[in-house]
């Protein structure tokens, strides 16, 4: 009798325990559910282990399960900030179906739309004649051709964003092996400080052309700008930086039309002779590798911005609709950029202020120097401004790439390494714009070498050996006894460099065969020998890794 009572006495003390413990912390069951699932571990698991099991849940507290099946809280407060900021906490790690709540495909599409209706892509487009030498006419063909030829790949790459929700560095594992991937992956880190720097930099030209004098805004506070700028949007993430980029194209439109408007009352721009000359050919290929590398640049962050997008989106949709969120305001601005260049030729004011300042220069004269004073000094803040919106995709994935680097440096989180990659770029803007920004521009330009390298890489391994979107085991993204290890890969990419090096053409290295190529300077054939090479080279090593490693 005693026996029944002492043992009916437990049964109700547990009772009200465990209805205490639902009443407050309902949620860290569910975390422990949650968990089990994902590891396969049964609930005897927690009661009998003597070893202690730490769960870190979505409100920014850590959950321990002692070996009494005791649950204590501690805060993590940095999580516990994110969350109450409504930051993104998510890292490298795989969005799951239920995470997938994203299924705006104009979200999608005007996320690249804003990204490249900004002044950058537009200085971009005023190498082609004051560079290159090419009549307007050409350039405007070259923008078209090379532009297609970059953008198609960032299309393609959102798609398995949606299809794996995996970023596209941690994609790149299964693409072109997991030890090839963490070198892909530290490239992608430069280039997106290299991005961000030369960004930053014409930013900051353009402000600081606004109010020439004593008084003008001086480079150092236009870099600052910039930089608090894109860590207020970058710092929460994946939803806010798809809702800034989803209207910030408006301004920055509505300027490049007052410029048009400018440009035509001016009547400096005229469309020239539409010949060739002994160099053309040379022009011709190295305006469109810098048109190239700027287009396929965003190839490796691609997924990164499509992977909370339901698994079950039209594939087709996404791939057309951010074709034509890429190509538009790359065409657009491309070519206004192009035309402004032509001007420079006709104007000699307009050329003055280019040769001191730059695009900067060149965007202040003609909206500012006697044409629309005030107002056209206000556009060209607005557009200064514009960086912001090309910055966010360069200093979102950067801590995105650092965590698929190394493991442990996936420990440190999202945001974090966010404000990191910013610090970084802030730190050398500023020297940077005194000292070597022509050289630094003139580098990033040239970066689609190695993109052409990863292209011809993963649509190799995507094709021909998984045979498509079915032969992927996304259970293994992390695990490297599963991922392919890289042999080809790394292969591919040592002889894609080689291919490189022989076919560039660029003010700071000319290759053997780029030197061939026109008479003067040669052309640039980099990128094209460089994914010709690698291509061939991966799918000759790829059979012989498969054959030995079986992976």
């Amino acid at each position: 009798m005693t026996d029944q009572i002492s043992e009916t006495s437990k049964v109700l003390e547990n009772n009200l325990y465990s209805a205490e413990l639902s009443s407050q912390d309902k949620d860290i069951n569910d975390v422990h559910f949650q968990y089990e699932k994902e590891h396969d571990l049964e609930n005897s698991d927690f009661n009998s282990d003597k070893e202690k099991i730490s769960v870190t849940s979505i409100d920014g507290f850590e959950e321990d399960t002692t070996e009494f099946g005791k649950v204590e809280r501690k805060t993590n407060w940095i999580i516990k900030l994110y969350s109450l900021l409504n930051a993104e906490q998510k890292g490298v790690e795989p969005i799951t179906d239920e995470e997938k709540n994203d299924d705006s495909i104009f979200g999608a599409t005007t996320m690249w739309f804003s990204a490249n209706m900004v002044v950058s892509s537009y200085a971009l487009g005023v190498i082609g004649p004051v560079t290159f030498g090419l009549n307007f006419g050409t350039s405007i063909l070259t923008i078209i051709f090379f532009t297609l030829l970059g953008i198609v790949w960032v299309a393609f790459f959102s798609i398995f964003g949606a299809e794996f929700g995996l970023r596209q560095m941690i994609l790149s594992r299964f693409l072109v092996g997991n030890v090839t991937a963490r070198v892909f992956s530290l490239i992608n880190m430069v280039a997106c400080a290299g991005w961000g720097i030369v960004n930053t930099i014409a930013a900051a030209q353009l402000i600081s052309a606004v109010n020439p004098g004593p008084h003008s805004c001086p480079p150092w506070a236009g870099c600052i700008i910039i930089t608090i700028g894109v860590i207020c949007i970058t710092f929460f993430g994946y939803k806010v930086i798809h809702t800034y980029e989803k209207w910030s194209w408006v301004p920055n439109f509505a300027v490049f039309l007052v410029l048009i408007a400018q440009l035509s009352r001016s009547g400096s721009v005229t469309s020239g002779d539409w010949g060739g000359g002994a160099n053309t050919a040379a022009g011709v290929l190295s305006f469109g590798t810098s048109i190239f590398g700027y287009a396929a640049g965003w190839t490796t962050y691609a997924a990164d911005y499509t992977v909370y997008m339901p698994r079950n989106t039209n594939k087709y949709k996404i791939f057309l609709s951010l074709c034509f969120g890429l190509a538009v305001p790359l065409w657009f601005t491309l070519i206004l950029g192009a035309a402004s260049a032509v001007g420079t030729f006709n104007n000699p004011v307009w050329n003055d202020y280019y040769q001191k300042n730059s695009v900067g220069g060149l965007t202040f004269a003609i909206l500012a120097v006697d044409s629309l004073g005030g107002f056209g000094q206000f556009c060209c803040v607005l557009l200064a401004m514009s960086t912001i919106a090309n910055q966010i995709p360069n200093m979102y994935s950067i801590a995105l790439s650092a965590q698929a680097l190394w493991d442990p440096l996936a420990k440190v989180p999202r945001p974090i390494w966010t404000l990191v990659g910013n610090c970084v770029v802030l730190g050398i803007s500023i020297p940077a714009y005194y000292q070597f920004s022509g050289f630094l521009s003139d580098f990033m330009d040239s970066i689609g070498y190695y993109l052409s390298i990863y292209i011809a890489i993963a649509i190799s391994e995507h094709f021909f050996w998984r045979r498509g979107f079915k032969g992927y085991n996304i259970d293994d993204w992390n695990k490297w006894d599963k991922l392919p290890i890289g042999i080809a890969g790394m292969s591919a990419f040592v002889v894609g460099v080689v291919g490189t090096a022989l076919g560039m053409s660029q003010t700071y290295w000319t290759g053997e065969i780029g030197r061939l190529i026109g008479n003067e300077g040669g052309g640039d054939i980099g990128f094209e020998l460089a994914f010709s090479w690698s291509f061939i080279v991966y799918n000759l090593v790829r059979p012989l890794e498969l054959k030995y490693f079986g992976r």
